[in-house]
């Protein structure tokens, strides 16, 4: 039986994972966020006092991580690394940056490569990342890249963190998400583009409503034309 894959790639902070979750919910597919991955990753580095960007550092502690993907009653993915819930804890700021250097070290994309692709060979599957149209399911049927600006995806993030009571500020959610930008589209492997084939969204005018609306209409539309 042939699966549905959907891509949906873009920088941080874009709304990839709310997106993807309301999507994948909307059509009846099981959505897995790539990125809460590499976050589980970086945070098991840190964890253990690792150097997130020295691939020295970090690859002799891969065998001692086992990821696994748990969804609750409400269908929302949790992340459980060595039998431990982490998916607040992947969440906060330095997360997100050990996450983008852990990504840059070919072994880590090694390592969760087969995970991800795996699950697209068995469910249909929305999955979002930064390299899922590009990579990870270079097939897929549907791929979007989905965008905003630095200054509102920071809007976002820092909305984001306070409602989850993280003390922090624009300014430095802004430094965070433009320095993680430069990371992942700088990097070596599997750089943050678009797709060839990719849809381009820019959701800085849309609130999340209407985003959902223009994703789902794109997968319609693709599905339906058959591309």
């Amino acid at each position: 039986m042939n699966h549905i894959s959907i891509a949906i790639d873009g920088p941080s902070g874009a709304g990839k994972s709310t997106l993807a979750r309301m999507t994948a919910r909307h059509f009846g597919f099981l959505y897995v966020d790539t990125g809460a991955l590499y976050r589980t990753v970086g945070l098991y580095v840190l964890r253990r006092g690792g150097d997130t960007k020295d691939p020295r550092a970090v690859e002799p502690l891969l065998p001692e991580i086992r990821v696994e993907l748990k969804y609750d009653g409400a269908g929302i993915q949790r992340m459980i690394l060595n039998g431990e819930d982490v998916s607040d804890d992947i969440r906060l700021p330095e997360v997100s940056m050990a996450a983008s250097d852990v990504s840059a070290i070919p072994a880590v994309r090694a390592f969760l490569l087969e995970t991800q692709r795996s699950l697209a060979r068995r469910y249909d599957v929305i999955m979002d990342g930064r390299d899922i149209g590009t990579v990870v399911l270079p097939d897929a049927q549907v791929k979007i890249f989905l965008t905003a600006s630095a200054q509102e995806r920071a809007r976002r993030r820092f909305l984001e963190l306070q409602a989850k009571g993280v003390e922090t500020d624009y300014d430095s959610v802004l430094r965070d998400i433009e320095l993680r930008d430069k990371n992942d589209s700088g990097r070596a492997i599997a750089p943050l583009r678009p797709a060839d084939d990719a849809v381009m969204l820019d959701t800085t005018e849309h609130d999340l409503e209407a985003s959902f609306r223009l994703v789902c209409g794109i997968i319609e539309e693709r599905r339906r034309d058959g591309r």
